[in-house]
């Protein structure tokens, strides 16, 4: 179903690097989402109708999902703790194409509150209904996971449920195929070894690649660095993959802390460096995956060296104006 996606040469902090373009795996449905729902896509489901996620409505996932759910024939179902009126009016990037494919993206805080509203708390003035009633008010509102998982799947028997971003065991499908193209690249090119970097958000890609490389005794290794939560988290969920820290990836940073979402000046600015050579990189993740290599290329790293493309071009289209509007104001 999947093309074998090119290596090309990328001119990047003084020096040659090989990019794997998984930006170009397939026309509908690419880069790092396709390769870990690519067990879903290429697998029977017998009596499966529909398809679950949640995360963000501006995330990849929606838009990989609701493109997984039209080749399959299913519909999706795609839960956000929240949509912001201005999405809403002005669709656009993965919440548009995700729209377009036919998914059904739900609102959680709008579905609790309806349900409010329809089963208003009787209340009765007593010690206990008072104690009872505070204690009520102050519970967490249910995570999307936990809403789906208590309220959802037990209606939904012909559904089939994909935690956020795909961080999963059904993952190590689809990436165990991507670390096979990299090995027979790496025969092809005569490598004694490699190193493969790509910026992290659950870390997925990087530990099945990473535990792949180590069991079928290459000498290619994955580098990462942490977009979402910081090394701590990202360790955690490496664990969750995989208990083995000896299969783990080596984690690097710059010392220098970053939220995740936030626009940062040097984030664009890397951005628009990176893109200049033609090829388009996302907003998100890749421009602290190119500082922070950068960073450690500096410091006189010179083996061969992979950055890995992973798609996601279509977030660009929300989080570009976005840029444009802080970054490029005219002054009058």
């Amino acid at each position: 179903m999947f093309a074998n996606t090119p290596v090309d040469i990328f001119s990047f902090a003084d020096r040659e690097i090989f990019l794997k373009r998984d930006d170009l795996l397939h026309p509908e449905f690419s880069g790092n989402k396709a390769r870990k729902f690519a067990y879903f896509l290429e697998h029977d489901f017998v009596g499966i109708n529909k398809v679950i996620g949640h995360g963000s409505p501006l995330a990849n996932s929606l838009y990989s999902l609701s493109a997984l759910a039209k080749l399959k024939g299913w519909q999706c179902d795609f839960y956000v703790d929240h949509i912001a009126s201005q999405i809403i009016k002005h669709p656009t990037g993965n919440y548009a194409a995700a729209l377009v494919n036919g998914a059904h993206i739900i609102d959680l805080s709008e579905v609790i509150a309806r349900k409010s509203a329809l089963n208003p708390p009787e209340f009765e003035i007593n010690a206990d209904s008072l104690l009872n009633t505070r204690l009520a008010l102050e519970d967490k509102p249910l995570s999307c996971q936990d809403y789906i998982e208590t309220k959802v799947l037990v209606n939904e028997p012909t559904a089939l449920f994909i935690p956020e971003g795909g961080r999963c065991a059904y993952a190590e499908y689809g990436v165990n195929i991507l670390a096979k193209e990299i090995i027979q690249f790496a025969q092809a090119s005569k490598l004694e070894d490699l190193t493969v970097f790509l910026p992290s958000g659950t870390g997925t890609t990087a530990v099945f690649l990473n535990q792949y490389f180590i069991r079928q005794q290459t000498h290619i290794r994955v580098m990462t660095c942490a977009v979402v939560g910081g090394d701590d988290y990202l360790r955690m969920q490496f664990s969750m993959l995989n208990p083995d820290i000896s299969e783990h990836p080596q984690i690097i940073n710059t010392g220098k802390k970053y939220h995740f979402g936030k626009l940062y000046a040097e984030f664009y600015a890397m951005w628009q460096r990176v893109c200049a050579s033609g090829i388009e990189f996302e907003l998100l993740y890749d421009p602290l995956g190119f500082i922070v290599l950068e960073d450690y290329l500096q410091q006189g790293e010179r083996g061969p060296l992979m950055y890995l493309h992973q798609g996601g071009l279509l977030g660009n289209a929300t989080m570009l104006p976005r840029y444009q509007r802080k970054y490029e104001r005219k002054v009058i």
